[in-house]
């Protein structure tokens, strides 16, 4: 017959079990760059996040896509408008869920669709 102490580290032991994270339908987890935060004019003044900068679009490096996701793979740059998404938190780091459809513009490594374009 198991006691509280058996109890006690079976419990333990399920809450440390890293749970895999997957991404679904045409979702998109991205981290954004840091100039979609703060960013400074051209002149050097400091602008903040919570500044309204209309049309401004970001990039985001993507983390991993939905299974239902065409033309982004894990690790395109991609150009998308700040207000679209949802802000998530993992381990303290900062990133966005977005729809494919929010995605803008797709920078790669793949040659296939170039503009000649390059960042």
């Amino acid at each position: 017959m198991p006691d509280s102490a058996d109890e006690a580290r079976d419990a333990a032991a399920r809450r440390d079990v890293k749970q895999a994270i997957r991404v679904t339908a045409d979702r998109l987890l991205v981290q954004p760059s840091k100039e979609v935060g703060e960013r400074k004019s051209r002149a050097g003044i400091l602008i903040p996040a919570t500044a309204n900068v209309s049309k401004r679009l970001g990039w985001a490096e993507v983390v991993q896509v939905g299974p239902t996701v065409r033309n982004i793979e894990t690790g395109d740059q991609v150009l998308f408008a700040p207000d679209s998404g949802y802000e998530v938190e993992i381990h303290g780091d900062e990133y966005l869920i977005l729809r494919e459809r929010d995605v803008h513009a797709v920078a790669s490594e793949r040659a296939e669709g170039g503009t000649g374009l390059y960042l």
